[in-house]
């Protein structure tokens, strides 16, 4: 039998949403972009939280930083210390002062900002007691011994290598302390064969289900909240006794983000 652990979850509502750059395959701004219908179905994905029992705070959007809704990408935070992002590209850099004034002034005393760049939880996912960590477009594979340091926890290194999963959370996602989802031909060969060694009984997710970013999902080890296209995905997690929910995030899409970019886990000290 699986069972739910209440999560706290940090979001960030998307008031100022857009795409007027492309920092990823996704982004066009070419593109019109309905940011009311973003902000409807954020509210969404914000409600599932609220009625799973989940606690949800939230940060104060700023103005001319349109991929701040992807709080995901701001810290990681694991036994109630954090690890402020080091962001790539200049046109996210300021969200990480906000994201470590925020951490500091809400129960996470003393947020480290990295020194190399590190995209928080866009690039690391924690399972058990691993620390899963991407690298191949966004985080530098050196923050990844950095991070090691800081939490003191085992770190994995994994390789992405297909550009439109640029983010580790694109390509997968924790579905508990022991089990993960994944998608093997965005990671190298032998990541690939880290994954498969690590977690032999791991769900595969299809090219149509990746696509619609399937992975980038949440899970509190029974309800997994993920993008409302990943039919056969969510077809794996019933018959392995999860409970799939699955939520509409198309305009945020046209971002490359999806449930758990929007999603930063806040864990406390046990």
């Amino acid at each position: 039998m699986r069972t739910a652990t209440p999560r706290h979850y940090l979001m960030c509502r998307p008031t100022y949403f857009d795409v007027v750059y492309s920092i990823n395959p996704w982004m066009d701004p070419g593109k019109p972009v309905d940011r009311a219908l973003a902000v409807a179905q954020w509210e969404q994905l914000r409600q599932v939280y609220v009625d799973l029992g989940h606690t949800v705070d939230l940060i104060e959007p700023v103005e001319g930083l349109p991929d701040m809704v992807f709080a995901a990408n701001g810290a990681t935070v694991i036994d109630g210390r954090a690890l402020v992002a080091r962001f790539r590209d200049a046109e996210r850099v300021a969200e990480a002062p906000a994201y470590r004034d925020w951490l500091h002034g809400n129960g996470f005393p003393g947020p480290k900002t990295a020194e190399l760049v590190n995209e928080g939880e866009g690039d690391y996912l924690l399972v058990g007691d691993l620390l899963l960590a991407g690298t191949g477009f966004r985080s530098d594979p050196r923050s990844h011994a950095e991070a090691q340091d800081f939490f003191g926890r085992p770190v994995i290194s994994l390789t992405l290598v297909d550009p439109e999963y640029y983010h580790l959370d694109t390509a997968l996602s924790v579905l508990d302390d022991q089990t993960v989802a994944y998608y093997p031909p965005a990671f190298s060969a032998s990541s690939r064969a880290v994954l498969r060694r690590l977690f032999p009984d791991a769900l595969i997710a299809g090219d149509a289900d990746a696509r619609v970013f399937g992975l980038n999902a949440t899970s509190d080890g029974l309800n997994v909240v993920l993008p409302q296209g990943a039919v056969g995905l969510a077809a794996q997690l019933r018959d392995r006794g999860y409970r799939p929910l699955g939520v509409d995030l198309s305009e945020l899409l046209k971002a490359g983000g999806s449930v758990k970019c929007c999603t930063l886990e806040l864990r406390k000290a046990s």
